[in-house]
C-alpha cells in the first residue's frame, strides 16, 4: 500500500476536484470558494458565491460551471460574472453534487436525495445503507436544457466519462458499486449495468486512468482505491483522513490527488478547517473525463 503525502491544509471540505491549467480546481463546501493549487501547495481563489459550490466542470469555449448545491442550480461564469446555466430545481432533491462535464459541454450532476446528515443521526449508517430514497441523475446540455438522465438513482455521487466519449461511470454511494451507461450520439443514456461491486468501499469522487481503470474515494476509509471492471482492487492509497474526492492531475498526469477530511457530516466539517489535500504518484496517467 502507497502512504499520500499533504499538499496542502486548511480547507474545511474539499470536493470536486479538477485539473486545469496546470492547477488543481476545487470547491471548498463551507468556505463558499473555488480555489486552486498548485505543485508547490500554495493556494488561489478563483471564485466566491453565496451558496455552497461542489462539481466543477469547464464548456469547450473555456467558461467554468459550477454546481451551486443548495439552490439546486448550475451556475456559468461569464466575463462579467455569475448566471445561470441550469435550474435543476424540478430534477433534483435536497443538494446537489457531483458532476462531470464532457468534451461537448454535457453535463450530468447527481444529487443527495434527501438529507443524509439527519438520517444517518436518526437511523445510524447501517440502516440508511438499507433503506433510502433513490433520486434522478440529471443531464444538461450545452444550451441550458435539463433533462432527467436516469432515475431510481442510489446517491448518484462522482462521475467520469471514459476517452472514447461512449461510457459513462457513476459512483453510487448507497449501494456501494461503480453503475456504467453506454452514452448515444443524442446523450440518453441506455445498457444500464453494474461496472465494479465494492465491498466495504462507499465510492465518493471518482477519476479515471488511460487504462480505463478508476480510482474511487472510499467515503468511509482512509484510502483511495484503483479498481478494475468487475471489482477488482488493483492498488490502494492510504491517507489520514476520511477519502472522499480525487483527481489525476501534474504534469505527466500521475500525480492522484485525495481530497480528505475527518467527517462529511455538515455541523463537523463546517467548524474547523482539518480537510486536506493529500497526493501519491501512481503509474498510469490521467485520462476521459474529467
Amino acid at each position: 500500500m502507497i502512504k499520500a503525502t499533504v499538499l496542502t491544509g486548511d480547507l474545511y471540505f474539499g470536493e470536486g476536484p479538477r485539473w486545469h491549467n496546470d492547477r488543481l480546481w476545487f470547491s471548498d463546501f463551507y468556505a463558499h470558494a473555488v480555489k486552486s493549487v498548485g505543485t508547490d501547495g500554495k493556494q488561489r481563489l478563483e471564485l466566491e458565491l453565496a451558496d455552497q459550490p461542489s462539481g466543477l466542470g469547464w464548456l469547450p469555449d473555456g467558461r467554468l460551471l459550477v454546481v451551486s448545491m443548495k439552490e439546486m442550480k448550475l451556475l456559468r461564469q461569464d466575463s462579467d460574472g455569475l448566471a445561470v446555466h441550469a435550474d435543476l430545481a424540478d430534477f433534483s432533491t435536497h443538494l446537489c453534487n457531483d458532476m462531470v462535464v464532457d468534451k461537448t459541454g454535457r453535463a450530468w450532476v447527481g444529487n443527495f436525495g434527501f438529507d443524509l446528515d439527519a438520517q444517518i443521526e436518526e437511523k445510524g449508517v447501517e440502516q440508511v445503507l438499507i433503506d433510502h430514497p433513490s433520486t434522478n441523475l440529471v443531464r444538461v446540455d450545452p444550451d441550458g436544457t435539463v433533462c432527467v438522465a436516469s432515475a431510481d438513482m442510489h446517491f448518484p455521487n462522482g462521475m467520469v466519462v471514459t476517452p472514447d466519449g461512449r461510457t459513462l461511470i457513476v459512483a453510487e454511494t448507497l449501494s456501494m458499486c461503480l453503475t456504467a451507461f453506454t452514452i448515444e450520439a443524442d446523450g440518453s443514456l441506455a445498457n444500464r449495468r453494474v461496472w465494479a461491486q465494492l465491498e466495504l468501499c462507499a465510492p465518493d469522487g471518482i477519476c479515471i486512468d488511460e487504462d480505463n481503470n478508476v480510482w474511487v474515494a472510499n467515503a468511509i476509509a482512509h484510502e483511495c482505491i484503483h479498481v478494475a471492471q468487475g471489482g477488482e482492487v488493483l492498488q490502494r492509497v492510504e491517507t489520514s483522513q476520511l477519502c472522499y474526492a480525487c483527481m489525476l492531475g501534474g504534469d505527466d498526469g500521475r500525480t492522484l490527488h485525495m481530497m480528505t477530511a475527518p467527517s462529511s457530516n455538515k455541523s463537523e466539517a463546517s467548524s474547523v478547517a482539518a480537510g486536506k489535500i493529500e497526493v501519491a504518484r501512481v503509474s498510469v496517467g490521467r485520462a476521459g473525463c474529467p
